[in-house]
């Protein structure tokens, strides 16, 4: 295909490129060729008028030619270079320029005689019997005034005229043939430096078409062909980004479907073992509480799971819309504590709560803060034994800065960029001992953000984590 292309290019520019230099050159030659020729003869006619009129002003008093006439005109045709004639009013050639008189007594065209006669002058070829050449030949009355006595012929041979034309029109055929030849060169440089980034514009787009988006046009020139594989690119760039994009996409898919599986699969085999384990009577009466309590508490942890995925489809889809109002946070972050008071004493773990005197309401739902709270929490509570956890909110214009800190087991530095994907567990080992669905810092991120807020994590091995959480205050959204 590229060949095809380049050939096709160069013989077009070739083809055009020619056409157009001979058809220039061959107008142009011709038009200089007939132009020339009538400038060099009008100009030689001219001359031999002048000349003409030269030789009558010396004889123009002689009504006899004797030999001092005749020498008078071998001076002037070796003078002008010239054939000079003289003829009488009844046509007959009474004197010339040439040694041998051969033409004396032939007679001029009765028309001639009658222009002269007239006083007129005379411009024609003229080829005498004898003759091997037409000569450019001038007449002018030979006498003065209104007394004309006859004629005076001055020739020059047409031949040096034609061979002037002759010499002039191979020179333009020459120039008309290099000039074919340079425009054979200059159309393949052309058609090269166009085929060139054509050739490379088509490898890649070969490549772009096969799914290689990391391919790029490397193109210097500004003209047209620079400007399309600079679109080229761009649109590379984007189908690039659009490529990743769906991976990435199709790539949380799968594993969102895998993680739902595995969540769900891990309680469902546990409640499915332990039901046929009573239908089968293999269960002691005074142990049946406690299965059923374990089939209970898993249950309750399907459908905790189940909520939170609900929740968290529903935030990306954008269809959960806050009713903010002014929220006095800190009661929101007591009463959330209080709840999970009972969780953190039986892992010898204490809450303690720090406010600022003047805390500003914030600007937020009273639920969904109440939610953000609770996940942070229950996600220190998770990490935390023997330990304690620390939530204090102060002021920090425009917003309320929420710090929920522990002393918990930490975050490895690789992994805090992790902790707000979805399933994501920093403690996949102790997965049977703090059960959760791996969703609630993925939510607490959406909903901090839709509250145009923002969240951050500082933590170290063996030393704790602390989240900051910022949330506007009613102040803000009055300026």
């Amino acid at each position: 295909m590229i060949f095809d292309i380049n050939k096709s290019i160069f013989r077009r520019i070739l083809f055009s490129s020619m056409f157009t230099v001979l058809l220039g050159l061959c107008v142009v030659g011709l038009l200089i060729s007939f132009l020339t020729k009538d400038y060099i003869v009008t100009s030689k006619e001219d001359e031999l008028l002048r000349k003409a009129k030269r030789v009558n002003l010396a004889v123009q008093n002689i009504t006899v030619l004797d030999e001092g006439i005749k020498d008078l005109l071998i001076f002037f045709d070796q003078s002008y270079e010239t054939r000079i004639w003289i003829f009488d009013l009844q046509g007959k050639i009474v004197a010339t320029s040439a040694k041998d008189e051969v033409y004396i007594g032939k007679s001029v065209d009765n028309s001639v005689v009658a222009k002269v006669s007239k006083g007129e002058n005379a411009v024609m070829n003229i080829q005498f019997e004898g003759m091997k050449e037409s000569m450019l030949s001038v007449i002018v009355p030979w006498g003065k005034d209104n007394k004309v006595f006859g004629g005076i012929i001055l020739q020059a041979p047409v031949t040096g005229i034609n061979e002037t034309i002759t010499n002039l029109r191979e020179t333009i055929l020459w120039g008309t043939l290099f000039g074919l030849l340079l425009s054979a060169v200059i159309a393949s440089y052309l058609s090269w430096t166009i085929s060139q980034p054509l050739q490379k514009i088509d490898r890649v787009a070969a490549k772009i078409g096969m799914g290689d988006y990391s391919q790029r046009i490397h193109i210097q020139s500004k003209d047209e062909i620079g400007d399309l594989a600079a679109t080229i690119n761009h649109m590379v760039e984007k189908l690039e980004i659009v490529d990743l994009e769906k991976k990435k996409q199709e790539q949380i898919r799968q594993d969102f479907l895998a993680n739902v599986s595995h969540e769900l699969r891990t309680p469902l085999t546990a409640m499915q073992g332990f039901l046929e384990a009573l239908q089968d009577g293999l269960i002691d009466e005074g142990a049946k509480p406690r299965y059923y309590g374990i089939i209970y508490n898993e249950t309750l942890h399907m459908n905790r799971l189940v909520d939170d995925i609900m929740d968290l489809i529903k935030l990306e889809n954008n269809e959960i819309t806050l009713s903010r109002s002014a929220v006095d946070i800190a009661a929101v972050v007591t009463q959330a504590a209080f709840k999970f008071e009972p969780e953190a004493t039986e892992k010898n773990t204490s809450i303690s709560i720090h406010t600022e005197e003047d805390l500003a309401k914030a600007l937020a739902d009273s639920g969904r803060l109440e939610q953000i709270c609770n996940n942070l929490i229950k996600n220190a509570i998770k990490f935390t034994e023997n330990g304690r956890i620390t939530i204090q909110a102060f002021n920090e214009e425009p917003y309320i800065h929420l710090v929920f800190s522990d002393t918990g087991i930490g975050i490895s530095a690789d992994d805090q960029e992790m902790i707000w994907e979805r399933f994501f567990k920093v403690d996949r080992g102790r997965s049977k001992k703090n059960q959760g669905t791996g969703l609630g810092l993925a939510i607490v991120r959406e909903l901090v953000e839709l509250h145009e807020g923002k969240i951050e994590v500082q933590s170290e091995i063996g030393k704790g984590t602390t989240f900051d959480v910022w949330i506007p205050n009613v102040e803000s959204s009055q300026k």
